[in-house]
This record gives C-alpha cells, sequence and structure tokens, in this order.
C-alpha cells in the first residue's frame, strides 16, 4: 500500500509535539503503555521500545528489564535522554535517533518489541512490522498498543473527514484491523495471542503477536 504519510512530516510533526507531547498525551494513553509495560516486565530480558518520545514510559519498567529506545525525532529524544540522566534509570542501554522500518540492531535480537502508538504514525505499517519481527527472538513477543479504525458508523466517518488533519498532526486515525490481520497472513511467522480493548472508550487495542 502506498504511503500516505511521509518519514520528513512525521519527524516534523513529532518535533513541533515535543515540548507539550507529555502535557497532551500523557493522562489519555496512560492505560495503554502501562499495559505494554506489564507484558514487557513479564518477558524480561532486553526490550526494544520503538516511538520512545519523551521517554515517559522508561521510569515504569522493571529496573531489572534492559530498555533500549528509539524515536525518529531528536526533540523528543532529548527530552528522554534528560529523564534517564534525572532518574538514573541504569536499565536504559540505548536512546537513539533512528527509523522504526531501518532498524540498526541484529536479527533475533530481542526478548520483546513494544511499539506504544507508532503503527499509525509511520508511512509503511507493513514494512516496519516486518522489521520490528526481524529483530525480534525466536519465541520473543511484539506487543503494540494503537488505535484501530471503526469498521463502520458515525466514528469511521469522523476518522475519515478527520483525517487530512491527521497527517499533518502525524498520524492517520482510520487504520482498520484487517491491515493487521492481512499482514499477519503474508508475514508468516507470527501468531495474534492477543487484542484487548484499550481507554479512552475502547477505542485503542493492546494487540500481541509471538514469533514462531
Amino acid at each position: 500500500m502506498a504511503a500516505d504519510i511521509s518519514r520528513a512530516g512525521v519527524e516534523k510533526a513529532y518535533g513541533r509535539w515535543a515540548p507539550v507531547y507529555d502535557l497532551v498525551f500523557g493522562k489519555v494513553f496512560d492505560a495503554g503503555r502501562q499495559s505494554t509495560i506489564a507484558e514487557a516486565d513479564r518477558i524480561g530480558g532486553r526490550i526494544l521500545d520503538v516511538g520512545v518520545g519523551t521517554g515517559l514510559s522508561l521510569s515504569d519498567y522493571s529496573r531489572t528489564t534492559k530498555i533500549c529506545g528509539v524515536d525518529i525525532s531528536e526533540p523528543m529524544l532529548r527530552k528522554a535522554q534528560a529523564r534517564v540522566r534525572a532518574m538514573r534509570l541504569s536499565n536504559v542501554e540505548v536512546l537513539s535517533v533512528m527509523d522504526a522500518k531501518n532498524l540498526a540492531f541484529a536479527e533475533n535480537f530481542f526478548d520483546a518489541v513494544v511499539a506504544q502508538y507508532v503503527i499509525t504514525a509511520v508511512p509503511d505499517p507493513e514494512g516496519t512490522l516486518d522489521e520490528f519481527v526481524r529483530v525480534l527472538k525466536p519465541g520473543g513477543e511484539l506487543i503494540l498498543v494503537n488505535h484501530i479504525g471503526a469498521e463502520s458508523g458515525p466514528r469511521k466517518l469522523f476518522e475519515l473527514a478527520f483525517a487530512p488533519i491527521a497527517r499533518r498532526l502525524g498520524w492517520r486515525p482510520e487504520f482498520p484491523w484487517d491491515r493487521l490481520v492481512n499482514w499477519a497472513a503474508k508475514h508468516g511467522g507470527v501468531t495474534l495471542t492477543e487484542r484487548r480493548p484499550m481507554p479512552p472508550m475502547g477505542h485503542f487495542s493492546l494487540i500481541r503477536y509471538h514469533k514462531s
């Protein structure tokens, strides 16, 4: 599927969000963040947190879980680095500016990959998911939390109408579940183990895949 948002546009958008991101989105996305962290800590080992942003999640991981965090936005990542220093988060091994579709990590490197509110904010969701699975160890988990578009009704109409504005803000709101179903079937190396509704109002989902 052709890209409908660009890497440069997303990078610019989240650069603008950096000063106010925690204030605007901190509480709204908290349930999803905490749920993904709980799943990642259950697995333990070395975790890749993609789209780590300002580092809101970092202090909530267990100190025994090793974290590598990446983000496309340097201004966002500078705030994460300051948070790591201020809170002395010694379990955070790496914070690096990186494109989610082109990760500078070896194959089969991480015990889990966490991507919170990322898949709707990348130009090529399917290619990005392939890259997440590439760096994941066999038996590891891909843990997503993301907005899933409505299949029908007033919310779908709103998402379609809002889409042009949302793209300028850095994401696409009309992301159907079928895109994930079709991606997993085509990939063939992952199995869906959970889809759990998340606040607000179940418009978001925690989604877990197991790598064969």
